[in-house]
């Protein structure tokens, strides 16, 4: 029988996980393929661990991975891929945000002949006004600054054959935007679209600001325009100063009418002091980036797990 991992990072997802485990396992019934689930448990501080090794130890399908501490979903996302060996792979919440009920439409399009089906959603009901208008801003710079396109709405949940994910786990960098490697790597991928789903328990550990520095990160990780964006102001501020320059020599020398000193010269350190500073953060945000990189620090570290291979 054919074999489909399922990879679900966990952070502090107590409540959240028999119903995610029962859920995936109703709306998929009628699929003739034997589930393995990976969680992935990224340093929770409440029950989740305990959990986690009460279902193992009762379903010879469900395991796990402990992290030492908090990593981040990015790592989560790499440990668990890294961990399977299926022919089938699939990354999901397990918020059940990303519907259960998809797989089922999903493996039928991958049989089809596609190599990855992905999911989109198509509306942000019940989701915060301002998350929305940020998200769907994103969409549009990365994809106007890019040369890697990402579908507005996609998720990471996608099912996807063992060579789409072995390209995948084949990108070794420390910095990782899942939505952008996923788009990446190409292939035949076509999205399926769902209406937004809310929570079901629990609280999301994403806030606004974690949210805007993902996406900030996903913009610097596929783009090289926000340094062309700093060389242009440079550039421009250069220009503009030189051109009131000669103006403003002119305008004493030929008509007699000094300019008054101390106001421009205000205004032009005030101006030409806040592009440099913008300047120099955008330089700055690529230079941490690779300064992160040259450390070649692992991803995360295991502390357990129940997986032989990995313990």
């Amino acid at each position: 029988m054919e074999e489909l991992a399922i990879v679900v990072p966990v952070y502090n997802e107590q409540e959240m996980i028999e119903l995610f485990v029962r859920e995936v396992n109703k709306k998929t019934e009628n699929l003739e393929i034997k589930k393995i689930f990976y969680f992935v448990n990224d340093g929770s501080s409440d029950q989740t661990l305990p959990l986690l090794k009460k279902l193992a130890r009762q379903n010879d399908n469900i395991n796990y991975i402990s992290f030492s501490r908090n990593f981040g979903k990015e790592a989560a996302l790499l440990a668990g891929l890294q961990a399977t060996k299926e022919s089938l792979i699939t990354v999901m919440d397990v918020d059940l945000q990303d519907p259960p009920e998809l797989l089922v439409p999903m493996y039928h399009k991958l049989k089809e002949g596609y190599d990855a089906v992905g999911a989109r959603r198509i509306s942000r009901k019940g989701e915060a006004l301002i998350v929305s208008l940020f998200s769907n801003l994103f969409y549009k710079i990365i994809n106007k600054v890019s040369t890697t396109p990402i579908v507005e709405g996609a998720r990471d949940f996608r099912l996807m054959t063992r060579q789409v994910v072995d390209s995948i786990l084949e990108l070794r960098e420390s910095n990782r935007f899942s939505k952008g490697l996923f788009s990446w790597v190409g292939y035949e991928v076509i999205y399926l679209e769902y209406e937004n789903h809310e929570r079901s328990a629990g609280q999301t550990s994403w806030s606004f600001r974690q949210l805007l520095s993902y996406s900030i990160d996903g913009i610097i990780n596929f783009s090289e325009t926000p340094l062309n964006i700093a060389t242009f102001v440079g550039f421009i501020s250069f220009l503009a100063s030189v051109l009131l320059s000669i103006f403003y020599l002119l305008k004493t020398l030929i008509f007699g009418d000094p300019v008054q000193g101390f106001p421009t010269l205000i205004v032009l350190i005030l101006l030409l002091g806040g592009l440099q500073l913008l300047s120099l953060g955008i330089i700055g945000k690529y230079i941490a980036k690779i300064f992160l990189e040259t450390k070649r620090r692992p991803n995360y570290i295991i502390k357990e797990s129940n997986i032989k291979e990995l313990d």
